[in-house]
């Protein structure tokens, strides 16, 4: 099986052929996307770039534009001074499905 490590919004994601994968946010209107290869592995040979492996592009398309994540609850708490106050936060993500790994 042939793996590859992609850089999107400025994280590293190693992914397979038909793997789902949730990303930061993308520009609206995104519906396929061309990406670099950083490194590939197709069974036992290991290719690394610098900083890309030249002619190899990783095809994706959004699946979901706008998904959004777990919610985390932020508190904040002054002991004895009748102080607290609650907040929450729902990072927005863009589900893609890698399509090919390849020319």
């Amino acid at each position: 099986m042939k793996k590859a490590v992609i850089k999107v919004g400025g994280k590293q994601y190693i992914v397979a052929e038909k793997e789902t994968l949730r990303v930061d946010l993308l520009p609206e209107g995104t519906k396929e996307l061309a990406l670099d290869a950083l490194l590939v592995i197709d069974g036992d040979k290991t290719t690394v770039g610098t900083p890309t492996v030249s002619g190899v592009k990783v095809k994706a398309k959004v699946v979901n534009e706008k998904v959004a994540g777990e919610k985390v609850r932020v508190i904040r708490y002054k002991s004895k001074k009748r102080v607290h106050k609650e907040t929450g936060h729902r990072q927005k993500y863009s589900e893609i499905e890698i399509s090919s790994i390849g020319k």
